[in-house]
C-alpha cells in the first residue's frame, strides 16, 4: 500500500519522469541590481524554465523526494551566501516553481534569521498552507511517505517578504476546481519571467486575487 501511494504521489505532484542533475553552472554575478536566483521544479535539474534577468540557476537532482529537496536547499543556500559575501549590500530575490518553490520555501523558513535583504516568490508551492483553499499536496496525509523537509505545509517565512502564487492548481491547492484534469494546463499557466515579480511583495495571489500578508 505504501509503495502504491508513493508511486501515486510521484505522478501527482509535478511532471512525469525523473532526471539526473547535470547541475547549473555557478558563477559570480555582478553586484549591481538584484541578484535573482531561481529553482525549477521536478524534472528541471538546471532550473531552465525561468526567463528574464536571471542571475543564477540552482542545479539539483529535481527528483520527487526529500533527499532531492534537501539537496536543492543546500545548493540554494551555498550560492546565495557566496554571492552575498562578494556583494554584501545587494538585494537577493529567490524564486521557485513547484518542487523548486518548496525548496525556496524551506530555505526561507530555515534561514530567515541569518539572511536579510532578500525576498521570495513561490509559484505553485506544494507546501502552501490552507486558507484560502486547501493546502498544497505536501500538506496532505500521504505526503508523510516522502518525509521532511518536503512533506508538510506552512506559511512561516519569518520577516522575509514572500509572495505565494496559486491559480486553480492542485499542486498548491489540493481541492482546486479544475482537479487533475486541469493539471497539465493549469500547473504551467504562470509567468516564468522573473522580471514580472517585485522585490518586496508580501502575501499571496490566489485564483487571481491578491491577499496581503
Amino acid at each position: 500500500m505504501r509503495r502504491k501511494l508513493a508511486v501515486l504521489l510521484t505522478g501527482l505532484l509535478m511532471a512525469a519522469g525523473l532526471s539526473v542533475a547535470t547541475g547549473a553552472t555557478a558563477q559570480a554575478a555582478p553586484c549591481g541590481g538584484t541578484y535573482t536566483i531561481v529553482v525549477g521544479g521536478m524534472n528541471d535539474p538546471t532550473s531552465s524554465i525561468f526567463t528574464g534577468n536571471v542571475s543564477q540557476r540552482v542545479g539539483y537532482s529535481a527528483a520527487l523526494n526529500s533527499q532531492s529537496a534537501r539537496e536543492g536547499v543546500n545548493e540554494l543556500n551555498r550560492l546565495i551566501r557566496d554571492q552575498r559575501r562578494l556583494c554584501p549590500g545587494q538585494h537577493a530575490k529567490a524564486i521557485g516553481f513547484s518542487e523548486g518553490a518548496a525548496v525556496v520555501h524551506i530555505w526561507v523558513t530555515e534561514n530567515w534569521q541569518t539572511f536579510g535583504n532578500v525576498n521570495a516568490v513561490l509559484i505553485a508551492d506544494p507546501k502552501r498552507a490552507a486558507g484560502p483553499g486547501a493546502a498544497g499536496l505536501a500538506g496532505q496525509w500521504y505526503s508523510g511517505i516522502i518525509g521532511a523537509p518536503l512533506a508538510g505545509a506552512d506559511n512561516f517565512f519569518g520577516n522575509v517578504p514572500t509572495v505565494t502564487i496559486c491559480t486553480d492548481d492542485v499542486i498548491c491547492d489540493s481541492t482546486a476546481a479544475s482537479g487533475w484534469l486541469g493539471y497539465p494546463h493549469n500547473h504551467m499557466n504562470y509567468s516564468f519571467n522573473v522580471d514580472h515579480y517585485s522585490n518586496d511583495g508580501n502575501g499571496q495571489w490566489f485564483n487571481g486575487v491578491f491577499i496581503p500578508r
